[in-house]
């Protein structure tokens, strides 16, 4: 008895349990509100709508992945070890955001409706202003209360956005009864717009004023290009399918394939919330070297595997509640979400390995399994997707994510083989 209640106490105490609750928290409040915002977003828009507007927005998440240029990643670097860094590199995130954010607001509002002739150029203004800028702010925000382990703020700004999306989906789908995409992308700009502002002023009454150092950040451009790519070829695997089905004109298919993948992702949640309270520990596990990250990884595996395995039996058994939920143009997400559902499983490999390599300053090795990972799926969808729509999409996902799982982990022990230690540099920078 006294041995287990010491146990306890040790996981009670553990500081990756006690942040890893507050984002499972979070992102279960989340989950919840998402759940609810599916629901009401489906019902006010319909399959072909709803697919209309998700790809649209996955044209944006592709594009909005290097707004940041990879500063979001080197603030947790150079920062979770050294907090005096705070200044430099949070106003290095708002000047790198808000320059090519704007970029990619013009860039996809121009070139868009030449890929995608069924979206507008005012559709595509307002997905790329909610996610290319608002969104892309509020997450260097949560980037920043996760580098000094504030999960609770990291989790309650997840909570806020989604509670404002639902508040907002319920009130169009009580006043309009219908909506279209680019009503929706409207009042989901506004939200964006909201939380962005409060993340921002919360940051700044919690650590301090932003400075704007431009040596520093050419010093660490590079380093942050890569991280932007690593980001930008994981947003295109997950993202290009949903964006080409949008170019083919597939649009009551995308809402049928990505009203599934929504609920692969909330599924997912656990697991994430798991990684995102363990990756700081990541970064300073990689100051010993590969292998003290490599035991870290099997650690978080151990907890997030199972996890993962529940999920999928979930999904299998309670899939034919999705259109009595949404309504029955999305009765085929029954079958799409059947497909879909071992894509957790793969995740918590795929992320535990991949986190390994990257806290052991290998992110260049991680980048390249990334990059071929977002060529080979683009390249299959090529062939998949005109022949076989969603299911051509569905079956893509699963061999990129099956894939990536596989060499995530080959890297790892590859690394790990060939004992190459690398021993990370803490810099405390001065403007």
């Amino acid at each position: 008895m006294l041995r287990l209640r010491a146990e306890w106490k040790r996981i009670a105490e553990s500081a990756l349990v006690r942040n890893a609750s507050w984002m499972l928290l979070g992102q279960g409040l989340s989950v919840l509100c998402q759940a609810a915002y599916f629901i009401l977003l489906a019902r006010l828009l319909g399959s072909t709508e709803y697919g209309r507007y998700v790809g649209a927005l996955a044209m944006a998440v592709i594009l909005s992945q290097y707004s940041a240029l990879g500063s979001r990643e080197v603030f947790f670097r150079y920062v979770s070890p050294e907090p005096k860094n705070f200044s430099l590199y949070w106003g290095n995130i708002l000047l790198t955001t808000c320059s090519l954010g704007s970029l990619f607001v013009v860039l996809l509002t121009v070139a868009g409706p030449r890929f995608a002739p069924t979206y507008s150029w005012k559709l595509l203004l307002c997905v790329a202003l909610g996610d290319c800028l608002c969104a892309q702010l509020t997450a260097g925000a949560g980037r920043v209360f996760q580098a000094f382990e504030k999960m609770q703020v990291t989790a309650g700004l997840a909570v806020l956005i989604n509670l404002l999306r639902t508040a907002m989906a319920g009130l169009m789908l009580w006043r309009l009864h219908t909506g279209t995409a680019r009503q929706w992308a409207i009042a989901s700009l506004i939200v964006s717009t909201i939380v962005a502002a409060t993340s921002l002023v919360m940051v700044t009454r919690a650590f301090g004023k932003p400075t704007i150092s431009l040596p520093l950040l050419r010093k660490r451009a590079g380093e942050g290009f890569i991280f932007a790519l690593s980001y930008s070829t994981d947003g295109i695997y997950n993202n290009i399918d949903k964006a080409m089905l949008g170019h083919y004109g597939m649009n009551a298919a995308n809402g049928i394939y990505t009203m599934a993948y929504r609920v692969i992702d909330v599924a997912t949640t656990p697991i994430t919330s798991i990684h995102s309270a363990a990756f700081p520990t990541f970064f300073r596990k990689g100051l010993d070297g590969i292998r003290s990250t490599a035991a870290y990884a099997l650690q978080i595996l151990k907890r997030t595997a199972p996890i993962a395995l529940l999920s999928t039996v979930v999904m299998l058994v309670a899939a034919p509640i999705i259109p009595h939920l949404l309504g029955k143009g999305f009765a085929e997400s029954v079958s799409a979400l059947r497909w879909l559902c071992l894509l957790p499983f793969f995740r918590s490999f795929q992320l535990s390995a991949g986190d390994a390599v990257t806290g052991a300053g290998h992110q260049r090795l991680r980048l390249g399994i990334q990059a071929f990972a977002a060529a080979f799926n683009f390249g299959i969808n090529l062939y998949l997707i005109p022949r076989y729509s969603w299911h051509g999409a569905a079956w893509s996902s699963l061999a990129t994510d099956g894939m990536m799982a596989v060499l995530n982990w080959s890297a790892l022990f590859w690394l790990m083989s060939v004992k190459r230690p690398r021993t990370a540099v803490i810099v405390r920078e001065h403007s």
